[in-house]
């Protein structure tokens, strides 16, 4: 445990990193006392990150996978349903990113954005799973599904548009991310047999959906217009000793929150380990132990990006778009996307579960890239449309257009891991620094905040599905070049092999068999006085040559 702890501060430190070189590159700006904030939030977010991933692997992952197999083990499609839809509902509305958007779109009560956001989660899980149930191909359910998205837009709600795909984006995040996922692969590996890897994806795709649709319908009933926001500035600090204080007030309150939010899923499943699941002491201790580590880690987490990076992003990006240089606004955004990307807490937990789901055929490192290639292209494209006042309709219609014909191409896992991609890249991080980095920008030019800076969420959430469908493209097109040169370099092996063994000595001297066969078959029916015999010491000279001949041979090797 003590290594994979010191193995996750490594990382957590390796992904926050650029973010602080970029903001104290600006720091110039800024009070001394804000830039001590910022750095000791960056400081409390990677001690919380590396905990929750640690708190995650031993508790969230484990609790998914046991309720999701659990719940398939009766094979009753009522029961399948209706668990899967409960579950929706309570782990949404446990989601920390969510908590952070409402808070800054008051237009709506909280209560009722939180609601609706959960509903329409936990009825696109319970599709998720019947997909799971009757092989429902996912692509076509994308599809179905985001022709129904626009359609509502168009015509009930466009003003809310881009709030809404925020809202399906901040769905997905360090809390829905490992349990939705660990429950897909429960229920896939008990129905699906052969298909459980393909299956077990997507789960988080259809989730982010629902609540785009909630809140499309939900905006008929609330004006757009009478939206203010109410981010607060930097805390003004008399002096440095105030920051320990701040910190001390915010960590009180961020776990009050956190234990609030994950009560009711502890809750599910003890009752369920009471009732059906009966597991082990000893792995019920551990998951209970990652428990803790899951509230101590999410709550020092978000004490450090609402304390440090909230306000900080906002403050930064209003003061860069007031100078006469805003035009660094566009390829700074593009640095910010790159890398903030890195220091999401469920971008870690998707990589490692894609890893050991595909048996390593999709790193890591592949998913970390394209990830970080797909939101840095999405926030260097939401800053031009913030700077310009562009309209979200003529980004999202070209890039969900892409990304929904890329699946006839694509194969079946890439699709679905892309699309889980998209709303876990638009998660803490995101919606804690990048939007209200972009809300600065467009108060300070002016813009509709409403209109304009929501949006980002939703553009990081879009081009992930193309850069990693892409990825899949290229995946399975050098798989296939590899399938058609096999034969050809098996054919060239066996010749190899023949020629070798005409022109070698005695077949015993061979190490196996095979090697042995094409001899005999070269020289049919020889004599065996046709082979010299070993006589006395004439004999000795050739003993080197048969030891070599014993060592490894080119034809073994090719």
């Amino acid at each position: 445990m003590r290594d994979t702890l010191i193995d996750s501060l490594k990382e957590s430190t390796q992904s926050v990193l650029p973010i602080c070189a970029i903001v104290l590159a600006f720091s110039f700006v800024l009070p001394l006392t804000t830039v001590a904030l910022f750095l000791t939030g960056a400081v409390l977010l990677v001690i919380g990150l590396s905990v929750f991933t640690l708190g995650s692997d031993m508790a969230m992952i484990p609790m998914g996978e046991a309720i999701g197999s659990e719940l398939t083990r009766s094979k009753k499609i009522g029961w399948i349903a209706g668990g899967g839809f409960l579950i929706g509902v309570v782990v949404t509305i446990a989601e920390p990113d969510l908590q952070v958007l409402t808070k800054q779109v008051p237009a709506v009560p909280d209560e009722v954005l939180v609601g609706a956001v959960a509903l329409g989660a936990g009825f696109f899980l319970l599709l998720a799973l019947l997909r799971i149930v009757f092989q429902i191909h996912l692509a076509h359910l994308f599809i179905v599904s985001y022709i129904l998205v626009f359609l509502v837009a168009g015509i009930f709600s466009p003003d809310y548009l881009a709030v809404a795909f925020d809202s399906g984006g901040v769905t997905t995040g360090p809390i829905t991310v490992p349990f939705i996922l660990a429950l897909g692969m429960g229920v896939s590996t008990v129905l699906s047999g052969k298909n459980s890897e393909e299956d077990s994806f997507g789960l988080c795709a259809l989730c982010s959906i629902g609540p785009i649709l909630a809140v499309l319908i939900m905006g008929i009933f609330y004006d757009s217009s009478s939206s203010g926001f109410a981010f607060e500035s930097p805390a003004e600090l008399e002096s440095l000793s105030q920051i320990p204080l701040l910190y001390a007030v915010q960590f009180v309150q961020s776990l009050t929150e956190v234990v609030e939010v994950l009560l009711p899923i502890l809750t599910i499943f003890i009752l369920l380990q009471i009732l059906r699941l009966r597991l082990s002491r000893t792995r019920l201790i551990k998951i209970l132990v990652g428990i803790i580590y899951t509230i101590l880690g999410l709550s020092v987490f978000l004490t450090g990006v609402n304390v440090g990076f909230m306000p900080v992003g906002r403050f930064l990006g209003g003061h860069i778009a007031k100078s006469s240089h805003n035009w660094i606004l566009i390829p700074l955004a593009a640095v910010l996307g790159f890398f903030i990307v890195a220091a999401e807490p469920a971008v870690h937990v998707l990589n490692k579960q894609v890893e050991d789901i595909t048996s390593g055929a999709i790193s890591q490192r592949v998913m970390q890239i394209g990830l970080s290639v797909g939101v840095s292209l999405a926030v260097c494209l939401s800053m031009i449309r913030i700077i310009y006042q562009l309209d979200i309709w003529y980004f999202l219609l070209p890039g969900y257009a892409i990304a929904l014909l890329q699946t006839r191409f694509t194969p079946k896992v890439f699709t679905a891991i892309a699309f889980d991609s998209g709303g876990v890249a638009a998660g803490t991080m995101a919606a804690a620094f990048l939007l209200p980095f972009g809300v600065g920008v467009c108060e300070a030019l002016g813009g509709n905040v409403m209109t304009d800076a929501f949006g980002m969420i939703a553009m990081i959430a879009t081009l992930p599905l193309i850069t990693i469908q892409a990825i899949g493209i290229l995946f399975q097109y050098k798989s296939r070049r590899a399938a058609a040169l096999e034969p050809q370099v098996t054919d060239a092996s066996d010749a190899l092999i023949i020629d070798i063994d005409i022109d070698g000595g005695e077949p015993d001297s061979q190490p196996g068999e095979a090697a042995a066969e094409p001899q005999e078959e070269a020289i049919p029916g020889a004599p065996e006085s046709a082979l010299p015999e070993p006589q006395g010491e004439a004999a000795e000279p050739p003993e080197p040559d048969a030891e070599k001949e014993q060592s490894p041979s080119p034809q073994d090797t090719v």
